[in-house]
């Protein structure tokens, strides 16, 4: 593991001016491929999980699979009939308009709607709408005395996706300049300040460019490109801020003695090592989410990886070439300095009074800051106990979105439009007057039950062959509410087996808002156990094959696990409750986004292995140089203390910038890694972390031998023409 990043290392060096050219190279030619071939975004079948999915799939081999629809509404009273006939003629002459219905108006007689259904299937709607919102645009305008708009999901989508774009702009305007002024702060120049925030950025353009040529073997699922900048910024720093603070410090501890080619390849034989066994954690730990089994979870684990790696790489091929670059400029300006008879800058201490303070308690009383501590984060953890899990839909998205305003005016008027129950009967066709009879007491049965809305008329359709019904019954209340899940579980458990479930040879599945919402979830908590152990599993395996220690592999999942579970407590304190709104500027939705805890358990402990893994090779490598258990812990943690801070909050300040967000998922999800990257950096890194390993002594690292194991041990030849050091083993 040690000679791969020292030989990469030391071509780079030795051809920095190729290193450098290549990457940028790699970087177009990924980007060009991407958008060349385009991203291919996944498909409504793509989506399908459990009972609804199924329902969904015999619709669909019928020919009735869900349509998008969109609804046009007009308030004002004279001239609505009028202004009706002038948006249904309108719509009906767009070619992506497949139909047009009769105006319905509501039971107060105020508003009149018109429906519109596109053409093509249902997630393909948001691309075809924007024909539909000029033409009722135009219509608003020709009746001026009249109140028009219009919603719909393909309506809806294209808003959110709009609010999308604008808030990973602003996101990008908080992290990137607070992260330089982090940058400058730590290196105080602004030349290697910009190098972190230059390989980051180039490491995400691979990155989408690369998401785009695998979303055709992975459907991209909308998140992608959201997660590449989110993680690829945080890693894309992180990774180059440790190999540019070893640089530095091997150079300052060399004393001109080296060779900038010759710094660099020791960086690269401990920081580099670091880089990788830290970046292969974070890919293995997030190819877990593939156990899944669901294309949302397949997207993000994709721009994960591809990230993730991207990073990895930049930092192992052309950051030493760049340091190359900046180290002989370096020399040049120390020569100047010794001409003019100026002493050498010297490098700033590492560990200042405040990381002093910090690791005070757990070296002076280690049992007490270890029992503390953990209390203290498993307090933080015990509102997860009562999380309550929902799949975010429509009523979760913000209310900034014009559509979702219309949307609310809509349901206001035309309860019945709020959730659609899909009843989906597959039989013989000899079985066709059987399975409409019984549909048809189905439907009067939930006319009978106020868990459901009234209508007019049973809404029943057949397929072409008479094989296929489909029964919508309306509900009306939002898909999350309890009522709404009542409704749902009443027709499946008590009025489809009443009905269409005492005919033979007869297959009924239930869809709709609730259905799938539902089904997701339970899909997901099935899927926990798998997934939950085998990221134990591997996170365990990686940290014993890092550090050749079963216990230090043990103790690394049990961090992991409580920073993890206090980060994802705080989640659920805030955004399951109210009192928080004000404060973080949302909405609460009384629950969590149901992909988010399982994601970010998932991330959570991949990128907790990057301090791990910095922090603890430190101390490995003291404890090889024949310094005691006691004084390799101090002293490691003292010289990462302050590189890890800095990273933390460079990874605080890009998770945190996704607070600022409108849509619920990322709001929390950058909530949660932001303060479980500041708990790990801090609380677990300066006060659990040592407390364990000083308690522990040397019986941290069983079974490894005391000293002279398998880790590589740089040494330094002593002679002024030095070029590169030697790595012995």
């Amino acid at each position: 593991m040690t000679h791969t990043p020292v030989r990469m290392a030391r071509w780079s060096a030795l051809h920095p001016g190729r290193a450098i050219v290549g990457w940028f190279v790699f970087v177009v030619l990924c980007l060009a491929g991407g958008i060349a071939t385009g991203s291919h975004e996944a498909t409504t079948k793509d989506f399908w999980v459990g009972e609804a999915g199924r329902a969904e799939q015999l619709a669909t081999e019928a020919g009735m699979e869900r349509k998008p629809v969109e609804h046009v509404t007009i308030r004002g009273g004279d001239g609505a009939e009028a202004a009706a006939r002038d948006i249904a003629a309108r719509m009906a002459k767009l070619p992506e308009v497949a139909s047009v219905a009769d105006p319905v108006r509501s039971r107060d007689g105020d508003t009149l709607r018109v429906s519109v259904t596109l053409k093509g299937p249902e997630l393909e709607g948001k691309k075809n709408v924007v024909p539909l919102l000029a033409e009722t645009e135009k219509a608003a305008k020709a009746h001026p005395d009249l109140d028009i708009e219009e919603t719909g999901s393909p309506a809806i989508s294209k808003g959110v996706n709009d609010q999308r774009g604008k808030d990973l702009a602003l996101s990008e305007r908080i992290s990137l300049p607070v992260t330089l002024i982090t940058l400058l702060v730590v290196f105080g120049s602004a030349v290697m300040a910009g190098v972190p925030l230059l390989l980051a950025l180039t490491s995400i353009a691979a990155a989408l460019g690369l998401n785009m040529l695998a979303s055709h073997l992975i459907p991209d699922a909308g998140l992608g490109t959201n997660l590449i900048l989110l993680i690829g910024l945080a890693v894309g720093v992180d990774y180059t801020l440790f190999y540019l603070k070893r640089e530095r410090e091997e150079r300052a501890r060399a004393g001109g003695r080296l060779s900038s080619e010759a710094l660099v390849e020791l960086a690269a034989a401990t920081a580099g090592r670091s880089i990788v066994i830290s970046g292969l954690a974070v890919i293995v730990s997030t190819a877990t989410l593939y156990l899944a089994g669901d294309v949302i979870f397949s997207s993000l684990a994709t721009g994960t990886v591809l990230v993730v790696a991207v990073a990895v790489a930049s930092s192992l091929t052309v950051l030493p070439a760049l340091l190359v670059k900046l180290g002989r400029r370096t020399e040049r300006r120390a020569a100047r300095r010794a001409r003019r008879g100026k002493a050498p800058r010297a490098e700033r201490a590492e560990t200042g009074r405040f990381f002093a303070a910090l690791l005070r308690p757990a070296q002076r009383r280690p049992a007490a800051t270890l029992i503390v501590s953990v209390l203290a984060l498993l307090a933080l953890a015990v509102p997860v106990l009562q999380m309550k899990l929902i799949d975010p839909g429509r009523d979760t998205f913000s209310r900034d979105i014009p559509a979702m305003q219309a949307y609310d005016r809509l349901t206001g008027d035309f309860p019945e439009l709020l959730v659609k129950q899909e009843v989906v009967v597959r039989g013989a066709a000899g079985q066709a007057d059987d399975v409409r009879r019984a549909l048809t007491e189905l439907d009067e049965r939930t006319q009978a039950d106020r868990l459901f809305a009234k209508h007019a008329a049973p809404q029943l359709r057949a397929s072409a062959d008479g094989r296929t019904h489909v029964l919508e019954v309306s509900v009306p209340h939002p898909a999350q509410a309890d009522a709404a899940v009542r409704s749902l579980e009443r027709l499946r458990g008590e009025y489809i087996p009443a009905t269409t479930g005492e005919l033979r040879g007869v297959e009924t599945a239930v869809s709709g808002d609730v259905a799938r919402g539902q089904d997701y979830v339970h899909h997901e908590r099935g899927k926990l156990p798998l997934m939950l152990g085998a990221l134990l599993l591997v996170t365990f395996l990686m940290t014993v094959w890092a550090f050749r220690s079963v216990v230090i592999g043990l103790l690394g999942v049990v961090l992991n696990l409580l920073s993890a579970a206090a980060a994802l407590g705080l989640m659920v304190a805030v955004f399951q409750g109210t009192w928080a709104e004000g404060l973080l500027g949302f909405d609460s939705i009384g629950a969590i986004a149901s992909r988010v805890p399982l994601f970010l358990f998932v991330i959570l402990f991949g990128l907790s292995m990057d301090y791990q893994v910095f922090v603890v090779s430190r101390i490995q490598e003291a404890r090889q140089r024949g310094l005691s258990s006691r004084e390799a812990v101090l002293e490691g943690i003292a010289r990462s203390a302050k590189v890890v801070t800095s990273a933390a909050v460079v990874m605080v300040t890009v998770f945190g910038g996704f607070v600022a967000l409108h849509l619920a998922e990322m709001k929390q999800m950058g909530f949660c890694l932001a303060v479980a990257v500041l708990l790990d950096a801090v609380v677990i890194r300066m006060l659990v972390l040592p407390a364990a390993l000083l308690l522990l002594g040397d019986r941290a690292w069983w079974p490894s031998r005391r000293a002279g194991g398998k880790a590589a041990v740089p040494r330094l030849s002593t002679g002024p023409a030095a070029h590169a050091p030697e790595i012995v083993r």
